[in-house]
Parts: C-alpha cells; sequence; structure tokens
C-alpha cells in the first residue's frame, strides 16, 4: 500500500497533508527516512513507519460511525441535493469510505461507512442476516400482537413482493422498533404502508452488533473501537484484519 495512503487512512491527515509531512522527511520506514508519499509499504514494514521519532498506529481501513441527521442524502455526490459527504471528518476525504447501504433523506440515526469493499458487501447482503434496527413513529391505528405476527411471517407488500421474516416491536404512543434483514427500496416504509399506517419519524439505532453511540450528536462521527470492529467482521463470518 502507498505511504500516503497508509498514513491518511491511519488518521494523519488528508492526503495533501500527509504528502507535505512525508516530503519535510519527518516519516522513516524500516529505519530509512522517506521523501516519496507514492512508496510501496510491504506488509512486513507496516509496523515499522515512524513519525518524528515515534511509531505510528497503522488502520488498514476506516470504519466510521455517523449519526446521520434528516435532509442529507446517504451518497458522496448528488447534483442537486446536500449529502452526507460533508459530515465526512477531513483527514477521512481521500480514503475511499462509502457508506454501508443507505438510509431515507428524512431518515436519522446510525450510518457506518467503510472502505473495505469485502466488509461493506456483506453488510449489506440479505445472505448474511443481518439485522437492521430501527425505531420509529407513525400515523393511523395502533399497532396490535397480530400485527408482530404478520411481520415475523414474511410480509406481502401491495406489489407482490415477500420480505423477509422481521421483529416488530411495540412501545405504545405510536412508536414502535422494527428488525429486519434486507433492504429493499424505502422497505420500512413500504411495510408499514402495507398494514395501513404511515411512517412519521424513522431512526436507526443499530447494525448487527453495532449500536449509535448516545454521546454522538446528529451530524457527528468517530472511528469503531477496535472491539467494534472486531464485532462487525465477525458478525459476516470475516477475521479482522
Amino acid at each position: 500500500m502507498r505511504l500516503d495512503r497508509i498514513l491518511a487512512n491511519s488518521g494523519y491527515g488528508s492526503r495533501s497533508t500527509v504528502r507535505s509531512l512525508i516530503r519535510s522527511g519527518r516519516i522513516s520506514v524500516a529505519g530509512q527516512t522517506v521523501r516519496d508519499p507514492g512508496l510501496a509499504v510491504q506488509d512486513e514494514a507496516m509496523d515499522r513507519i515512524v513519525l518524528d521519532g515515534q511509531p505510528i498506529t497503522v488502520r488498514r481501513y476506516i470504519h466510521l460511525m455517523l449519526y446521520k441527521p434528516a435532509g442529507l442524502v446517504t451518497a458522496l455526490t448528488d447534483p442537486r441535493l446536500p449529502t452526507i459527504a460533508d459530515l465526512i471528518p477531513d483527514a477521512f476525504n481521500n480514503s475511499g469510505l462509502v457508506p454501508v447501504g443507505r438510509l431515507d433523506r428524512d431518515a436519522t440515526g446510525l450510518l457506518l461507512l467503510t472502505n473495505d469493499g469485502t466488509l461493506n458487501h456483506r453488510l449489506a447482503s440479505p445472505r448474511w442476516g443481518i439485522w437492521k434496527s430501527y425505531r420509529l413513529t407513525y400515523l393511523g391505528d395502533t399497532f396490535h400482537e397480530d400485527l408482530c405476527c404478520l411481520f415475523a411471517a414474511g410480509l406481502l407488500l401491495p406489489n407482490g413482493e415477500r420480505c423477509l421474516p422481521a421483529i416488530l416491536g411495540l412501545r405504545g404512543n405510536h412508536e414502535a422498533d422494527l428488525q429486519i434483514h434486507e433492504g429493499k427500496f424505502h422497505q420500512v416504509k413500504r411495510m408499514v404502508a402495507a398494514v395501513g399506517r404511515e411512517v412519521q419519524t424513522l431512526h436507526r439505532y443499530a447494525l448487527g452488533p453495532l449500536v449509535l453511540d448516545p454521546q454522538l450528536c446528529a451530524g457527528q462521527s468517530r472511528l469503531l473501537t477496535d472491539k467494534e470492529a472486531a464485532a462487525m467482521y465477525r458478525s459476516v463470518q470475516l477475521q479482522p484484519p
């Protein structure tokens, strides 16, 4: 992997910042001062990268937990609408982060971004059965226990699509929890509409074993801890790198 990408991925600045840092002679690899940002660093030398005399903490991959606010499109570019791209810290702008799945523009809550393509694919694929947990408020008649059985059996949408079994939890006051492990277009809203109600607000609070950090405010983000990242890898039968 290129030296500048290693440093950017590891949170030492944007790609342009770390290039300047390298060219200034502040980085050594395996005891040799390096001034070429494009230097290919072999795996065995990853733990021998030093900045100003101190070994750096190398991150092969970046996993970012983002609290998505309403009003933003889950995309990195859009010709008409504001996107989540403006919420990604500058240090990771060139790290190749991609959102895992998507949240509707008016939805809020947990969004995971990663530059590990294999992990992203497995987390988003229904094959791996990763539960997505939502809290919602709705308009219409109050949900009742019979609907829980209907959702658990696999709800049939008006267009003939059959949803995979889902878990509906009743909370009262026109509030409910819903867990699904697939990602059809506007799925939660379509499921709720199929039983004659309308989603009013939608908030995702968990993705598999990952739970939205209650310390984050809307628009804020943080890196996953090593424990959180390892749990995500294990949930889709991958070894943490």
